[in-house]
């Protein structure tokens, strides 16, 4: 045989071998919007081969595309060849279930139960199908069992806490009502009937908790909340529920560590912006008296306006160069001291030739501008278009002379916006500044700091 013709033989061999080798088909993919998204996916942890679970994963995708008979015929493939694998019992049983062939499901729920009596989805399937049977005894007492075996089955415990409020229904509802009403001693003791009659419902002891703190009785309700946690931890709103509860009792640190248990359950933006302000709040309980007083104060210190800035611009003094090495010898031992050193070292806040920084004199108008001009400078140095703003400030006040040493602050804080004009488009320099306008002015810069308007 010549050279070409054994090439040619060896070429008709590999095609051959190529087009006997086993294919692996491709999984079918996930619908976006599945049709069946409380049916629980029969997973295998330890499926018989990678190809068998592609084929099982496929026929759920088919069914939760809204295709039942398309599923049903895949999942009895996957049988054929192993029937032994009774996730794909399940699988068939979902199928039927879809299909309101209730007694073919719970035929494959069985069957699949027969193998694992403790596999979580057949329970749950076969308790959907009593549900949808309106069985809600069978129902419930299949979906105990699924959340005995897999407790993070958020879904079914939601169905079986219905449930079991539907057998309460008259009860709940009359606490309900009177709730609602502002009857709170009798939504107590009834909702503490209701307790009586299903002590593991967890959502029971959330609704009382929420009647006990309504009613000042806060003790009461973090107890009654606690124990809904003990019941159920895998419900965010149990942790809101704690949270709000803490919150009344003045516990913000802990409202807050609630609050984050609810966001890891349950991811929300919402809840993220409110465990933030909580740990404001924590950390604003933990300061000194005189800081506590700013907002209400009618008139601010000198250190009460450094300790302003050095805890809610602190990131800015960081950053900032220092521009004062000046030694301070008047305010050791000043409530504020920590926040007067690198204030005044970054320049925001001026020392006097004579190194005195007077922590206790009133903060005037005038003094308040140098101080958001110096600021801005910081915030202009990554913000050109701010800086440019800054540059052509040229605002003149009735009040303020043109050469005088604050007019050109002045001009920059309300041209800023950072600071209001006072009557008759005045600017007072001498005026002194009341708590509440200089939070408002930090809480400017704070937001020009980090790039808004």
């Amino acid at each position: 045989m010549s050279r070409t013709a054994r090439g040619a033989s060896v070429l008709a061999l590999l095609i051959l071998i190529a087009g006997c080798a086993p294919r692996t088909a491709a999984v079918v993919p996930a619908p976006a919007a599945p049709r069946y998204p409380e049916f629980v996916f029969p997973a295998a942890a330890d499926p018989p081969s990678a190809e068998l679970m592609t084929q099982h994963q496929s026929a759920w995708n088919v069914l939760q595309a809204g295709d039942a008979r398309a599923a049903d015929r895949r999942f009895a493939a996957v049988l054929k060849r192993a029937p032994e694998f009774y996730p794909a019992h399940v699988g068939a049983g979902y199928a039927a279930l879809a299909r309101k062939d209730h007694e073919a499901a719970l035929a494959h729920f069985d069957q699949a139960l027969s193998t694992n009596a403790t596999y979580a989805p057949a329970l749950a399937g076969k308790g959907q199908t009593y549900l949808a049977m309106d069985d809600r005894q069978q129902a419930l007492t299949a979906f105990d069992a699924a959340l005995a075996a897999d407790p993070g089955l958020t879904s079914i415990r939601r169905a079986a806490d219905v449930l079991r409020f539907q057998g309460l229904q008259g009860g709940v509802a009359g606490a309900r009502q009177a709730a609602a009403a502002g009857r709170l001693g009798d939504a107590r003791t009834a909702y503490m009937d209701a307790i009586k009659a299903s002590p593991e419902s967890p959502f029971l002891y959330r609704e009382l908790a929420i009647v006990e703190k309504r009613d000042g009785q806060l003790a009461a309700a973090l107890e009654q909340i606690q124990k809904a946690i003990q019941l159920d931890a895998n419900d965010a709103r149990n942790f809101v529920v704690q949270a709000d509860v803490l919150e009344a009792m003045g516990q913000y640190e802990q409202a807050a560590t609630a609050l984050t248990s609810a966001a890891a359950l349950e991811p929300s933006d919402t809840v993220n912006e409110r465990i933030e302000a909580l740990r404001e709040k924590a950390a604003f309980e933990t300061m000194p008296p005189e800081f506590k007083a700013i907002e209400s104060s009618p008139a601010i210190t000198r250190a009460q306006l450094a300790a302003l800035i050095g805890t809610r611009l602190a990131d800015l003094v960081k950053r900032a160069p220092n521009r004062s090495t000046a030694v301070i010898t008047d305010t050791r031992g000043n409530w504020a001291n920590g926040w007067i050193i690198p204030v005044a070292r970054a320049g925001f806040m001026d020392v006097n030739a004579n190194y005195t920084f007077q922590p206790n004199a009133r903060v005037r108008r005038g003094d308040l501008a140098h101080t958001v001009s110096q600021v801005l400078t910081v915030i202009a140095s990554d913000n050109p278009r701010l800086a440019a703003q800054l540059r052509n400030a040229r605002r003149r006040f009735p009040d303020v002379p043109p050469g005088h040493l604050r007019s050109r602050a002045a001009a920059i804080a309300v041209e800023s916006g950072v600071m209001q004009p006072a009557e008759n488009d005045s600017f007072q320099l001498a005026r002194q500044v009341t708590g509440a306008e200089a939070v408002a002015v930090v809480d400017r810069l704070a937001s020009l700091a980090t790039g808004g308007r």
